[in-house]
């Protein structure tokens, strides 16, 4: 399995979890404001302070956004690119968001799909305190409540990412259904392999992936492609965590990825092929437990 080495030193935990409630919302950003303060006034208005969200439709002006990229320093193993501006309306397609705190005020982190209005389809991360909503955008996922995704300092990548932090309220408890578990995965941890170890341990029989931000190595799929530029960035489209005949779990992933030469790809991942590249977000929801 390919690998990334980063500046720093490693944390031993490689995986990050806290246990939370969700609560399930959906409806419309508002146009005319940028896509922060979008998604900000819709968690408000239900009193969320972090969740994982999906985006679909709608279309954004104002747009701007970075690619992931080769970097020009030794202080990070990959970086992002210079910041492109898109003129014209530009239709969303799907995007995936991790909504969280940074510094005490809200922060978020997107990764999209969208049309421009030349008829390009592409991806990448988007500016959210810059990209303004220009039509109403459906927004549905989770809140979460017992935890908050915070971005703090990582001493193995140099980056400041979103973590799950335990908050002051009250944690779930084990015996409450379902279950939910807000996540971060490390560097160089199989994607697939790490979702399924988790749901083995914790005895979750069946569990549905929501939001997905991240990047990976490259990338394999079942099908066997291969996206061989190792920078990327990737939004999950749909994913779920299953038993297989044998009743062992085994993790079903699609997604959209984007790497540093421009390139667009689809599809399911591969289990054992697919190490993250810097970190990867999401909210894990039990339905079943054994």
């Amino acid at each position: 399995m390919r690998s990334i080495a980063h500046p720093g030193t490693p944390d031993s935990q490689r995986l990050f979890a806290s246990p939370v409630r969700t609560r399930t919302l959906d409806g419309f950003l508002s146009s005319g404001q940028t896509l922060l303060r979008a998604v900000t006034e819709f968690a408000e208005a239900i009193g969320a302070k972090s969740g994982a969200f999906r985006l679909n439709g709608g279309a954004f002006a104002s747009f701007s956004y970075v690619m992931p990229a080769l970097s020009k320093s030794p202080d990070h193993a990959v970086y992002f690119s210079d910041t492109f501006y898109v003129d014209g309306r530009v239709m969303l397609e799907t995007a995936s968001v991790t909504y969280g705190q940074r510094d005490g005020r809200p922060w978020l982190h997107c990764h999209a799909v969208w049309v421009e209005p030349s008829g390009r389809r592409h991806g990448g991360h988007l500016l959210p305190d810059q990209v303004v909503v220009a039509e109403p955008i459906q927004i549905s996922g989770v809140a979460i409540d017992g935890a908050a995704f915070t971005v703090c300092p990582d001493v193995e990548t140099n980056f400041s990412l979103f973590l799950p932090i335990a908050s002051s309220e009250a944690q779930p408890s084990e015996s409450e259904a379902p279950r939910a578990y807000a996540l971060r995965v490390a560097p160089n941890e199989d994607l697939c392999t790490v979702l399924e170890t988790f749901c083995q341990a914790h005895q979750i029989q069946h569990a549905t992936i929501l939001g997905g931000v991240g990047s990976t190595v490259g990338a394999i799929f079942q099908d066997g492609r291969v996206v061989e530029p190792f920078v990327t960035e990737l939004l999950i489209r749909s994913g779920q965590i299953i038993r297989d005949d044998q009743g062992q779990p085994r993790a079903e992933i699609d997604i959209s990825i984007v790497d540093y030469k421009g390139g667009l790809t689809e599809g399911r991942l591969a289990k054992g092929g697919n190490p993250i590249l810097v970190t990867a977000e999401l909210v894990l929801c039990s339905s079943t437990a054994g």
